[in-house]
């Protein structure tokens, strides 16, 4: 899978991006909630964050809502999705435009968090080595909470997973849409894994806890603590 088309795709969709989410992924809303409830600190708290494949800025967002005090630091591979969470996030927010491949962190983060970005590593060395990076990029007793897409190691619990996945779009958006854009970008950009894979792998690089918070189907929220 190339660069340069993911990036092409993401530059292209940023000004719809948000009600694409919506339309697309089940329960999306519900998993930011579960998301920023996982965050142990007081809401005065100041603390560091960094947010990998931010998109439009709306996990970061949800996060500086609750916690006003957060150092926020916005990653992605599109310059029109930064631009629209620098507008969410303001004008304090420290953007980095950036692949995943060949990002290199700037400093020690208290909470790392992404939303379906991830799954775009193309292959589990890829991420296995991503992991690694970003535990390397945390303070003790930090935080990785990651919302993405995963995949069933058994193929007929897949072919469950998929449909459910169809039923949702197709209750906001066409056959022929679903058909003809949804599932062939599926295909071609995206590189799920299994959730117990993830939960592996962040335990091989040293993560001390790693939990699951959410799951429908083929969607999950999981956790993993320094």
């Amino acid at each position: 899978m190339e660069e340069s088309r993911v990036k092409k795709h993401f530059e292209e969709e940023a000004r719809e991006y948000d009600d694409i989410i919506l339309r697309l992924i089940p329960n999306y809303r519900q998993m930011v909630d579960v998301l920023v409830s996982l965050l142990h600190y007081e809401e005065s708290q100041d603390f560091h964050v960094i947010d990998l494949g931010c998109g439009t800025g709306t996990i970061s967002k949800a996060v500086k809502d609750k916690f006003s005090n957060i150092h926020l630091t916005c990653v992605d591979i599109a310059e029109n999705m930064l631009d629209i969470a620098s507008v969410k996030n303001g004008s304090a927010t420290k953007l980095i435009q950036a692949d995943f491949n060949t990002f290199v962190f700037p400093e020690k983060y208290d909470v790392v968090v992404s939303s379906l970005a991830l799954h775009h590593l193309e292959t589990e060395s890829d991420k296995l080595k991503f992991y690694k990076a970003i535990f390397d990029a945390m303070n003790p007793g930090g935080i990785f909470i990651n919302i993405d897409v995963v995949q069933s190691d058994d193929p007929e619990l897949q072919e469950i997973y998929l449909q459910k996945w169809k039923d949702y779009m197709l209750t906001n958006t066409s056959q022929a849409e679903v058909e003809g854009k949804w599932l062939p970008n599926y295909y071609a950009e995206d590189r799920p894994i299994s959730l117990i894979k993830h939960l592996d792998m962040l335990r091989e690089v040293g993560f001390s806890v790693v939990d699951v918070a959410y799951k429908y189907y083929n969607y999950a929220v999981y956790t993993a603590k320094k």
